[in-house]
């Protein structure tokens, strides 16, 4: 076609002659539509009627029967609706009418489901085939989801009225029977089996043929009848509940009880209570044990235990949970304080391991003791206690040479270090300053004086800082004249070196090797404590000794002379000294001789090694009355720092504060803050108002 050709318009024209509608147009039409429908249902019935089938067929056959008749009835539809698509699509919408399809569902619905003679039976047909299937017996699954999903694709409320409510009824009623009958023949752990082997199973059945959105209706049916309502019963339940379980480790049965728990409301309070409860029960008879107080390593280890078993039923059973977590570490602080010499023994305790209890143990067998020691730290309200038994067994340890390894000891300085804060460490760090400044000036020492020293004993000094070691009262006793002449020595090299300084001899602390001949010839070195020392070298010059004697040359207190005795004359293995008359205790009208038979498979024997021992009620009662000093101080400080913040305060909210910032080292008596605030007042740190006498005013 040429460009220069025009486009052409097509149009359609009316017929130009007058077209006749057959009147009976729309009757004919319906009627071929009607044969069709009725052709169609015609091909896909069976020979018998619904009303046949009700007369003749077993219930457990009607199931069937009504899916082949409900799979026909779909298929019909399906042809029916393509049929009269047209009008579905146009028609329909336009008159608001109701779709084929849908009134297909509706016209089922109604003639067939809520028919008097199918409704009743068919839901009872449906729940007695569940019911045998919660006994045990195998049903057509298959067949059930057909079923279901039929009453599901008649809409939500068909399914709910004419299935679900019923069906979480009867559950209902099921469970709570049964749940009262396993109860009464079944121990804890038993019934917790039975509850989640069914709860498992009805979850089951829902995903096999019930509507997805039943599972949680049906599960909260079970947990409620076979769980909410026996929880008290089940955790105080004699001889297998859960404090049986705690007892005997049943990790599988707690983490069963947690899991099923957790599932209802106050489930876990319920069990946490209770664990609580007993753990604070047997933490109180552990603590206040007379008989576990008498060896305190194996009271740290009784809680380090305790502690170790109830992080792994949290780990292992509780899923970790924090909320049980801090029911654990609230109960263990609560007991750990009825027990006011826990400071001491948890020191005691390090004291036992970093003097020989971590020989031979890995670095990180020994971080995770000393995290565990760090954990019961933690606890402590009193940790100002700890810290001044831990530097009066340090200081031992590091004046004797007995501790095991230093990097283990300033590993937890560093650890106490993180917890507490600088201050408090400081002068633990200082003590190991001053052992490292002590080897350098015997060092000194010894190039200065070397030549005149060859012949005569060896003096090793530790050189201590008064303020960085434990306050020790100067105790003095009389040395042997060798080895006064060399600490004389000393002190004229060490102060014509240091300017400003004083020494004092804390003999009480020192330690000697000794040479020593015994009357079969043989030899032996002897490791002893200074006091010790002294006692010996008297039998360089006498055979025999009275008691009385040795105190009067020496000088020493009468407790620590007996207890150097003791070690010296009734340890057996050990008793280079013979004590007349033999017993276990020392008497002042004793004779001491030394023991000529004395013998030892040991070249060199150590006698009274020095260690941490628990403190007598009179050294206990000094320490706790140093630490009440020591506080004096820290409690006016803060008091000082609040109320410069605050320039004016009540009485009550003081006592809060000040009780705050003191808690990282002691729990502050409230008694005790109001003396130091009173004598602050006195000092002119503070005023009283002159109107609210309970108001205090800060004095710049």
């Amino acid at each position: 076609m040429s460009s220069g050709h025009k486009k052409r318009n097509f149009q359609i024209e009316a017929f130009k002659h007058k077209v006749v509608v057959d009147p009976k147009y729309a009757e004919k039409t319906w009627k071929i539509l009607e044969h069709a429908i009725h052709e169609i249902y015609n091909h896909n019935a069976s020979g018998l009627s619904f009303e046949e089938l009700y007369r003749v067929c077993p219930w457990r056959f009607i199931l069937e029967e009504l899916n082949t008749k409900w799979s026909d009835h779909n298929k019909a539809l399906q042809m029916i609706r393509d049929i009269l698509m047209y009008m579905d699509r146009t028609f329909i919408p336009s008159t608001r009418k109701t779709p084929v399809h849908e009134l297909g569902l509706n016209l089922w619905r109604d003639n067939v489901i809520h028919s008097d003679k199918i409704q009743t039976r068919l839901l009872n047909t449906v729940l007695e085939l569940i019911l045998r299937e919660r006994t045990g017996e195998v049903i057509n699954r298959g067949l059930m989801r057909n079923i279901i999903k039929m009453l599901m694709d008649l809409g939500p409320l068909v399914y709910q009225d004419d299935f679900e409510k019923p069906f979480l009824e009867v559950s209902a009623d099921f469970y709570r029977a049964e749940s009262q009958e396993f109860i009464e023949c079944s121990d804890c752990g038993d019934y917790l089996k039975k509850a989640e082997r069914r709860l498992n199973e009805e979850i089951e059945r829902v995903s096999h043929y019930l509507d997805a959105k039943s599972e949680a209706k049906i599960t909260n049916v079970v947990e409620k009848e076979m769980v909410a309502n026996h929880m008290l019963r089940l955790v105080h339940m004699e001889n297998s509940g859960l404090v049986k379980m705690l007892l005997d480790d049943k990790l599988e049965d707690l983490g069963r009880m947690y899991a099923l728990f957790k599932r209802v409301p106050i489930g876990l309070p319920t069990i946490r209570d209770v664990m609580t409860s007993h753990i604070r029960d047997t933490g109180k008879q552990l603590v206040t044990d007379p008989e576990k107080s008498k060896n305190p390593v194996e009271f740290v280890e009784s809680l380090l235990d305790k502690k170790d078993k109830y992080d792994k039923v949290i780990a292992s059973s509780f899923n970790n949970d924090k909320t049980f977590q801090n029911a654990l570490n609230s109960s263990f602080e609560y007991f750990i304080n009825l027990n006011p010499r826990s400071p001491e023994y948890i020191s005691l305790f390090v004291d036992d391991k970093l003097r020989k209890g971590l020989k031979g143990v890995k670095e990180e067998e020994i971080e995770t003791m000393l995290d565990k020691v760090m954990m019961l730290f933690r606890y402590l309200q009193e940790k100002d206690v700890f810290e001044k038994y831990y530097k009066q067994h340090l200081a031992k340890r590091l004046l004797s040479g007995k501790t095991v390894s230093d990097d283990a000891e300033r590993s937890l300085i560093v650890k106490l270090k993180t917890e507490c804060g600088y201050q408090f460490t400081s002068k633990l760090e200082g003590m190991f300053t001053d052992m490292k400044t002590s080897q350098d000036t015997m060092q000194g020492f010894y190039s200065a004086h070397g030549s005149d020293l060859a012949s005569g004993p060896t003096l090793v000094v530790q050189v201590l800082t008064t303020g960085s070691w434990p306050t020790q009262s100067s105790i003095t006793c009389n040395l042997p004249s060798e080895m006064l002449a060399l600490c004389d020595k000393f002190r004229s090299y060490y102060l014509g070196t240091h300017t400003g300084r004083r020494l004092s001899w804390q003999t009480n602390m020192g330690t000697a090797d000794l040479r020593a001949t015994f009357g079969n010839g043989q030899k032996y070195e002897l490791n002893v404590s200074t006091y010790q020392m002294c006692v010996l070298m008297l039998f360089n010059n006498a055979d025999c000794l009275s008691y009385r004697e040795i105190e009067q040359a020496t000088e020493i207190i009468s407790s620590d002379l007996k207890r150097c005795l003791q070690s010296l004359a009734c340890v057996k293995g050990k008793n280079v000294l013979r004590k007349e008359p033999m017993s276990k205790d020392i008497g002042e009208d004793d004779v001491f001789s030394v023991n000529d038979k004395f013998t030892s498979k040991l070249r060199k024997v150590k006698i009274g090694t020095v260690a941490a021992q628990k403190e007598t009620e009179p050294e206990k009662q000094e320490t706790r009355q140093r630490v009440e000093e020591d506080r004096k101080p820290q409690i006016e400080a803060a008091v000082v720092r609040i109320m410069k913040a605050r320039r004016v305060l009540d009485h009550n909210n003081i006592i809060a504060e000040v009780t705050k910032q003191l808690q990282s080292r002691f729990l502050a008596n409230p008694s005790e803050i109001k003396k130091r605030i009173e004598s602050l007042i006195e000092r002119d740190f503070l005023e009283r108002d002159n109107v609210d006498r309970r108001l205090y005013r800060y004095l710049a």
